[in-house]
Order: C-alpha cells, then sequence, then structure tokens
C-alpha cells in the first residue's frame, strides 16, 4: 500500500510517498524561508500564493524520485488543518483533484496527527505512548491511545514555544525562522548571566506559559547598551534555551508520572514538531525520560519541520482503518487533536 501526501499548512510546499513497510519512498520539501525572511515573519497570502505556484511540480518531483506514477499510489492524503486557511485550501483541492480524477480514497489529514504518528513511521512504536508536541503554533503532552485518539494533558496556556523562539530572535534581530537563529547564537552564550524566570515549573498541572518569560528577555535587552553586542546576543539565547528547556523537563516529568500510574511504565516518551530539532532541548528530554526508565524517541531533524512524508504515514494509518474521507472535507484553520479537553485559561487565553 502507497500513499501519496501532500503538507502546504503553513510555509513549507512538500509532498511525499510511503509505503506500508514505514518506508519512504520520496520526500520532497520546498521551503519559503525567503519569500518570507523580508517581513520577519511567515505572511499568510505570500504563503498560500507560493503554494498555489510550486505545489503541482513538488508532486510531479516526488512521484519522479519515487520511480511512480499515480497509477501505484491507493489513497490521497493532505492537511486539512489546523494551519493558514489559505495554504491549507490550495493543498486539500489539489488532493481532491487528483483523487477523484483517480478514483483514489481521499484522507484529510490532521497536521498534528502527522507529527503525533511520525514516531511509528520511524520506529514502528505500539500504542500508547506520551507525547510532547512542540511547534511554532503548538505547545502539548498529550497521551496517545491510538489512530484519531488523543488525550491532552496540558498545553499552553498562552504563547507556544515555537513563537516564543521566533519572537525573541526578533527581538535580538537575528532574523526569521528563529529556532535555528536563536540554538545557534546560544551555543556561544552563558546561560546564567541573566535571571530569566522559569515558567510554570512546581505546578500541580501539565501546562506550559512562556509570555512572561518573553517579556522577560524584552526587558533584559531594554537595559542593555544599543546596538547589542555580538555576546549580550548570545547570553540571552543561551539563557532563554535553558528556561524554556527547564520548564519542557519539569512538565513531561509531570506528565510521565501520570503516564507511570496509567500504564506502569510501559510505553515510549516521544518528542515532535519543529522544536523537536533543537539539539540542546532533545538532549535535556532525553535525560528526563531515562531517568524515569522511559524509551526516548525524537524523530530524524528532516522529520521534525513540516513534511509531506508524516501527512502521507498518517493517511497510511487511517486508510488501512477504512477511515476515508468524502470530498465535502472542509479545510480547517483549527482543528484540536482532542476536541473534548477543557479549554485552557491565563494570560491571554479565553476560557
Amino acid at each position: 500500500m502507497i500513499v501519496l501526501g501532500i503538507e502546504t499548512s503553513c510555509d513549507e510546499t512538500a509532498a511525499a510517498l510511503v509505503d506500508d513497510q514505514r518506508r519512504i519512498l520520496a520526500n520532497v520539501v520546498l521551503s519559503q524561508i525567503e519569500d518570507h525572511a523580508p517581513y520577519g515573519g511567515v505572511v499568510p497570502e505570500v504563503a498560500a500564493r507560493a503554494h498555489l505556484a510550486h505545489l503541482d511540480g513538488i508532486i510531479r518531483q516526488a512521484l519522479a524520485e519515487a520511480g511512480l506514477g499515480l497509477d501505484a499510489v491507493d489513497g490521497i492524503a493532505v492537511t486539512a488543518g489546523p494551519g493558514l486557511i489559505g495554504g491549507v485550501a490550495v493543498g486539500v483541492m489539489t488532493a481532491k483533484g487528483i483523487a477523484a480524477a483517480r478514483g483514489l480514497p481521499f484522507l484529510g489529514v490532521n497536521h498534528l496527527e502527522g507529527h503525533a504518528l511520525t514516531a511509528r513511521l520511524t520506529d514502528g512504536i505500539e500504542f500508547p505512548y506520551l507525547l510532547l508536541l512542540v511547534s511554532g503554533g503548538h505547545c502539548q503532552l498529550l497521551c496517545v491511545d491510538g489512530v484519531g485518539r488523543y488525550r491532552r494533558w496540558g498545553t499552553t496556556i498562552d504563547d507556544a514555544v515555537g513563537e516564543a523562539f521566533d519572537k525573541v530572535a526578533k527581538m535580538l534581530g537575528l532574523g526569521h525562522p528563529g529556532g535555528p537563529l536563536v540554538e545557534a547564537a546560544a551555543r556561544g552564550g552563558d546561560p546564567r548571566r541573566f535571571a530569566l524566570p522559569r515558567p510554570m515549573i512546581g505546578r500541580p498541572d501539565c501546562n506550559f506559559s512562556f509570555s512572561g518569560l518573553k517579556t522577560a528577555v524584552r526587558r533584559a535587552v531594554a537595559g542593555l547598551p544599543q546596538p547589542l553586542a555580538a555576546q549580550d546576543v548570545a547570553d540571552l539565547c543561551a539563557g532563554f534555551q535553558d528556561s524554556v528547556a527547564a520548564s519542557l523537563a519539569d512538565r513531561a516529568k509531570r506528565a510521565i508520572a501520570m503516564f507511570h500510574v496509567e500504564h506502569s511504565g510501559n510505553g515510549a516518551f516521544v518528542v515532535a514538531g519543529g522544536v523537536a530539532a533543537n539539539q540542546m532541548l532533545r538532549a535535556r528530554l532525553s535525560a528526563v525520560a531515562e531517568a524515569a526508565g522511559m524509551r526516548f524517541i525524537a524523530p530524524p531533524l528532516k522529520l521534525c519541520t513540516d513534511n509531506g512524508a508524516m501527512i502521507a504515514w498518517a493517511g497510511l494509518e487511517r486508510l488501512r482503518l477504512g477511515l476515508v474521507d468524502g470530498l465535502d472535507c472542509a479545510p480547517r484553520p483549527r482543528w484540536p487533536l482532542d476536541p473534548t479537553a477543557a479549554a485552557a485559561t491565563g494570560a491571554g487565553v479565553k476560557a
């Protein structure tokens, strides 16, 4: 069984082919970083136009790299949300067109489920497992019980961790996207120089918060001579990243304790999403899992950021279970993995 996956939820135009033996036959990703860099962030209309211009070519390239034609494909999977609605719509309409023309099953995939199931593609792990999903728009701890079965144990009450990285990078004049730039600058910095907060540590729940940390960095910047010296930037990046790591580790420990109660310690601790590419954060979270006696899994770096392979795999998992969508499937700007979870409340969040 082979599935074509299409991803257009943000600023990567991607297509991939994956089979049911967990083989990635092709995985093509076109980044729009240069298109958005002058604006300091992703511009939705620019992203949608770029997807429209390049998606057909990216799909053709993926098929060529796999050495396959559409006659070898058993299903068409596409990110149907959440994401920037213009880009999501481009991908969905393209996928529907292929599915209709070829008489193939259409699979509207939740982008977050793509990240959530990547560890099953790369490592073949069994359900259930504990997932820390960290990206530009999301920061959640979830118990993954099965395909389409997610229980959210914690979420951010304000900013996602990836967004915080981007905003800090912008404050420090590093550019976009912020995550890799902050991580690179932090390697030459002293994380102890600035007394930055470590949000939510010790709280009895599994929620996150990063707006206060972001504000603390802004205040530290305002208290320094301008323009900032290179060492100032490095030290602020190191301190910010260390605070993020401490917060994620503390929240993960609480969730792991809950998972142990439910499952007697069996299962894996998985970190996924774009921020999972950060090597320092991976090392800190790996140590937390090891101390708790849990297997730690993080996807290869190329599968942490948005890609078509994760969408193809999620589609394949759903296709095997007969979870096929109709061509009336609508693009969604918001689509929670756990729609029954209570709304997060806190700074900047409405109940």
